[in-house]
């Protein structure tokens, strides 16, 4: 019986509703760009931690959400803020057989789930508001990821998404916790959001790793970071006098290695110019970001591939700079691919630095090709220029 004043409509009062919920919730999408989704899909890639900053409501969840909808990973969320330190190290276990679900602690049915999948992609959300004692109980998981005893499969990708601290909202993160994230500033485009309300979405590109550029890309980017750091060591590991800026982005031994990662990512995977300094300001900080993106422009080295290929057919180039980043990627390479052809073929292009006039750049990079070698293999003659020096060293034994 309908109650008076209520019109009767049917067995499903609902139905209608949800159909129109549907409705609206139906969207198409078209190619779109967005280097800042594009950065974040970099950093997953190559397996770093990334923290999104932005405004509540601004989409950073979403972002996720449709990366791991790209990546066809399972997603789980945790909303850092509303935890306490349990939530990321698990209850104390009574009963059962605590040793299969990671020692003395029963871990949270999330870190459960992403163990069984193998895979996926964890978002700590609200991070900023976490907890002192919440923020150091999910530092061990972004570092280790480990859930109380639950080790997560290395697979696993960690996501967070923090607003900014303003006044008494909000907490600065702990420098250890802030020097282990790349850090990537989340805004809107009020023009996608206007196309998005009329019903059409961008579908944004992941870039994907093309495996026959693997081993190039570590070489360079070896060559590279390397260079750059020999240039500017004092960037090396510069700690923030603000306190506010040491809950973000600046630079450490740790962030260059992360850096590292990207570069090597980008270039197995073409990730664009733009989505890649915005990864690098974001772990190594705006400054010292800035000016390995003005190196990188101006560096133009060789595949060292190609060099190897064709060791006696390249011109060294000319700046010192140059030459430390040329050759690091050289011994990358043939260290990352170690034949005696290509060995062999090193010690060519170390000759060629030596001839000309850079004996002291190529220093350290004919040691560190002395020590790849094999017993077996006969020492070349483009090795005579550094026979004392790695004799030296102790990278040559005495005698020829």
């Amino acid at each position: 019986m309908t109650p008076i004043g209520i019109p009767a409509i049917g067995p499903d009062p609902l139905s209608a509703a949800d159909l129109l919920n549907r409705r609206v919730r139906a969207t198409r999408h078209e190619p779109g760009e967005d280097p800042r989704f594009e950065a974040l899909a970099l950093a997953v890639t190559a397996n770093l931690p990334v923290l999104l900053w932005g405004e509540p409501g601004i989409g950073k969840s979403s972002a996720v959400e449709r990366l791991a909808a790209g990546l066809r990973v399972p997603l789980e969320t945790v909303i850092a803020g509303v935890h306490d330190p349990s939530g990321a190290t698990g209850l104390p276990a009574t009963g059962g057989r605590p040793a299969r679900s990671g020692g003395s602690t029963a871990p949270p049915d999330w870190a459960v789930r992403l163990a069984e999948a193998g895979s996926g992609l964890v978002l700590l959300d609200e991070l900023s508001c976490a907890s002192s004692a919440a923020q150091a109980a999910l530092l061990r998981v972004v570092l280790e990821r480990r859930v109380g005893g639950l080790a997560l499969p290395e697979t696993v990708r960690v996501v967070a998404a923090a607003s900014q601290p303003s006044g008494g909202d909000g907490r600065h993160l702990s420098p250890p916790l802030a020097n282990r994230f790349v850090h990537l500033r989340w805004t809107h485009d009020p023009r996608t959001v206007a196309r998005g309300m009329a019903g059409t979405w961008p579908s944004l590109r992941i870039p994907l790793t093309d495996p026959d550029k693997i081993p190039g890309a570590v070489a360079r980017a070896r060559g590279a970071i390397s260079g750059f750091l020999s240039a500017r060591p004092d960037l090396s590991h510069r700690l923030p006098d603000d306190p506010g800026s040491r809950g973000g982005a600046w630079p450490s031994p740790r962030t260059w290695e992360m850096v590292l990662r990207l570069l090597t990512t980008a270039h197995a995977t073409g990730t664009g110019g733009e989505a890649l300094a915005l990864a690098v300001t974001g772990t190594v900080g705006d400054g010292a970001g800035a000016e390995l993106i003005s190196y990188l422009d101006r560096l133009g080295l060789p595949d060292p591939d190609q060099v190897l290929a064709h060791p006696d057919a390249f011109a060294l180039p000319e700046r010192g700079d140059r030459q430390l980043a040329f050759l690091t990627s050289v011994v990358a390479a043939v260290q990352g691919d170690l034949t005696r052809r290509r060995w062999e073929a090193g010690w060519t292009v170390l000759a060629k630095a030596v001839d000309a006039g850079a004996p002291d750049v190529a220093a350290q990079a004919a040691a560190d090709l002395a020590a790849l070698r094999h017993t077996d293999w006969a020492v070349p003659g483009g090795i005579d220029a550094f026979l004392d020096l790695l004799r030296l060293t102790g990278a040559l034994p005495g005698g020829r």
